[in-house]
């Protein structure tokens, strides 16, 4: 008789437990990998808010500026903006068109030349050393 009640009790044990069980099923909260979109906002919040990290390269210098600052400025870069314009009518003619040289603008030599890709122009800054290449492929 007590082996009956023991069986019984396992049955009954593993029965009720079966009735109450379900499977476990992962859904990612992160809409990137799966997740619902509706949590796009909260994650991202919640990411702003544990930052403490700052930006080293910030742009509040500019607001700090007063309006005659930024009037300067602007002044200033239309001017050079103009004087470069002048000076490479001067070197290359109203139409624009390059032809093989050398030209020198402060520390900079231009050298244009002819080759089989293309026309191409080397820059030279003599105070540094740097010097860059461009090539415009001919037709």
């Amino acid at each position: 008789m007590k082996k009956i009640i023991i069986i019984f009790g396992l049955f009954l044990t593993f029965g009720i437990s079966e009735s109450f069980s379900q499977q476990l099923v992962y859904r990612p909260v992160n809409p990137f990998f799966g997740g619902d979109t509706f949590n796009y906002q909260f994650l991202l919040q919640s990411a702003q808010a544990q930052n403490s990290f700052t930006d080293s390269n910030d742009n509040s210098i500019r607001d700090e500026r007063s309006d005659l600052d930024r009037f300067t400025e602007n002044l200033n870069n239309q001017l050079l903006s103009q004087l470069s314009r002048t000076l490479f009518t001067q070197q290359f003619g109203v139409n624009g068109e390059l032809t093989p040289g050398t030209f020198s603008f402060g520390s900079l030599v231009v050298e244009i030349f002819d080759s089989n890709e293309g026309l191409v122009i080397d820059i030279l800054d003599t105070n540094n050393g740097d010097q860059t290449q461009i090539i415009i492929p001919g037709n």
